[in-house]
């Protein structure tokens, strides 16, 4: 990729910051800098008709077909777009699971009849999506999943019964995407033959949602339990028995361009320890200093690295090593908050700069275990990137 913009793509990066000063205010003006869900100032209302604002004018499926509705945007400006909303304050994004995950599967590996069902409400962001892939026992080992899905003779319509944890969202969508068994491995068959990936509504008896209190006081994770919950019988994307490719397919989606926004976010964290740093006095200290400059360097690595995957996609050995990358740098970075805020990091505080630096290091603890767990991610690197043997 060429670090150098055209003027075409300067043209482009000031249009988008145009856009989000002129839009951002007002009604939207409490929604400022607020981070993802579970943040201080998080309005849920208010950010689904943000979403539907950034829907109306095009700022999503910036990536899609024209044929579905998108703009086909080169890859440079996505990049832009992602950068700019952060670095004018743009909330955490509501609709990413049905706009860059299921969406881009559905339009691979969907029938018409399902692309056209479901494609609409996303790129709207009238319809909001949850992902039921984590179980009890059965995380980082999808594999290992037990909930079960079956044809209801009767009816034709899929019954499922089983859980679901950790599920991002699922209080606040409508729909969820479901990994479930259908059948059971013949002798000799790995473990993830005999699956389905299922389209379930989660409005309707059988489906019961609960929170997880997490240590930061919020709650957008969830336990989703399936009691005879039933979806209509075309409702499974990919053909029954081989939902697992359908749904490793998904699981690529998560290295796209979007991952630029993400850095964007956590340049806007490491600005904001340096700018303690500066005004408590800790940027006196060598070893603070030293930190912080590492932090720095470590952040801009990251973002030439992924604009090197993002820009080639003949790279799996390079985008594989991403997440242990990023997680464990944002877990340091969290971990240099609280040193840098020092006696403070224990207190509570009414300071709004505090308090975000403490609640990024609650948060910062988790990064190196959900989406596959460091230990997890360090198997795939050897046995996928560098074909050792399991």
């Amino acid at each position: 990729m060429n670090l150098l913009e055209t003027p075409q793509e300067q043209a482009f990066r000031s249009q988008v910051r145009t856009w989000m000063e002129e839009h951002l205010r007002d009604e939207f003006g409490p929604l400022r800098g607020v981070g993802a869900m579970g943040s201080p100032g998080y309005d849920l209302a208010l950010v689904k008709h943000w979403e539907q604002r950034l829907a109306a004018h095009g700022w999503i499926g910036m990536d899609w077909p024209l044929a579905h509705g998108g703009k086909e945007l080169p890859l440079a400006m996505q990049l832009i777009f992602h950068e700019e909303y952060v670095r004018c304050g743009g909330p955490g994004r509501l609709s990413h699971i049905g706009e860059t995950l299921l969406a881009p599967t559905l339009m691979a590996l969907g029938t018409p009849s399902q692309q056209q069902r479901f494609l609409p409400g996303i790129l709207a962001a009238t319809s909001y999506w949850a992902q039921g892939y984590s179980e009890p026992g059965a995380g980082s080992d999808l594999a290992g999943i037990r909930t079960r899905a079956a044809i209801d003779e009767r009816t034709g319509e899929w019954v499922l019964h089983g859980q679901k944890v950790w599920t991002s969202w699922a209080r606040e969508s409508d729909w969820i995407f479901v990994l479930a068994r259908c059948g059971s491995p013949e002798p000799g068959q790995a473990r993830h033959a005999g699956m389905v990936f299922l389209l379930v509504p989660l409005h309707q008896p059988g489906v019961e949602i609960r929170p997880i209190r997490q240590i930061t006081g919020s709650a957008e994770f969830n336990e989703v339990f399936f009691d005879g919950a039933r979806t209509a019988g075309d409702l499974h994307v990919g053909q029954p028995g081989q939902g697992w490719s359908v749904a490793m397919h998904l699981l690529m989606a998560e290295r796209g361009a979007s991952t630029l926004g993400q850095q964007a976010a956590f340049r806007r964290e490491l600005d904001s320890i340096i700018a303690l740093a500066r005004s408590n006095g800790a940027s006196r200290d060598p070893i603070l200093r030293q930190r912080i400059a590492k932090a720095a360097l470590g952040l801009q690595t990251l973002r030439s690295h992924a604009l090197r995957v993002c820009a080639d996609t003949a790279l799996p050995r390079a985008a594989s090593v991403f997440k242990y990358a990023w997680s464990n740098w944002r877990r340091d970075l969290g971990e240099l908050a609280m040193d840098v805020l020092g006696d403070d990091g224990g207190t509570a505080h009414d300071d709004p700069l505090r308090q975000s630096l403490q609640q990024l290091w609650l948060v910062s603890r988790s990064d190196t275990i959900y989406a596959g767990s460091n230990e997890i991610q360090c198997n795939i690197i050897a046995e996928r990137a560098l074909g050792m043997p399991r």
